[in-house]
């Protein structure tokens, strides 16, 4: 009605910058699961967060800005639940039960979280050089400690036992189970991967 006040449009309270980042960098990692890395882009970004494009400007100074804090994120979090996954205290007696409840705590992540280890494991199309080095440098972090873990056993099995060698397998049996596990995790129980496993790593270790 005329000469009645003007009625103030409700006021959209800001998302805190450290909040929108996270959101900006799931809607990231969504993308880039679906679509690979050839997919994303600052507009598909957007679009999966549900916001435009300044708004993904006013947290990131652009994709590479936004891609390198994806991939710091990704590191922590695959990186630190595999240093979870280990004992304070191992038993450097028994390196099958070792590396056996690592693996079984590894399954039970992937079930909880695959979107984390998708990219690592599966690694997308039109992957970028950037990535690639980066979870290459982690894959030897990953070796070089179950290396080490198994290294106790060799001066007893003797100069023939290569921790480095058999490292390098149990990485690439753990890295292959994680990839099956992906594809068809009906298929694959948790049981049914330690089992397969322990099995395994029994004929690598006896």
């Amino acid at each position: 009605m005329p000469g009645s006040p003007r009625q103030r449009r409700p006021y959209a309270a800001r998302v805190p910058l450290d909040v929108r980042r996270e959101q900006l960098m799931d809607a990231a990692l969504a993308v880039i699961v679906r679509d690979g890395y050839g997919g994303v882009s600052v507009d598909a970004v957007a679009k999966e967060a549900g916001v435009t494009r300044p708004v993904v400007y006013g947290a990131f100074e652009g994709l590479g800005d936004l891609l390198t804090a994806l991939l710091d994120r990704q590191q922590v979090r695959a990186f630190g639940r595999l240093l979870q996954a280990l004992p304070d205290e191992p038993d450097l007696s028994d390196p099958v039960g070792l590396v056996s409840g690592a693996i079984e705590q590894l399954v039970l992540m992937v079930r909880e979280d695959p979107d984390t280890w998708r990219p690592i494991l599966q690694q997308p199309d039109g992957l970028p050089a950037v990535v690639l080095e980066r979870i290459e440098a982690d894959r030897e972090k990953v070796r070089a400690m179950f290396a080490q873990l198994i290294s106790g056993v060799g001066a007893e099995a003797g100069p023939a036992f290569d921790a480095d060698l058999y490292a390098h397998a149990v990485l690439a049996i753990i890295e292959h189970f994680g990839r099956l596990l992906l594809d068809d995790p009906d298929r694959f129980s948790t049981e049914r991967m330690v089992d397969g496993a322990t099995a395994l790593l029994r004929l690598l270790f006896r």
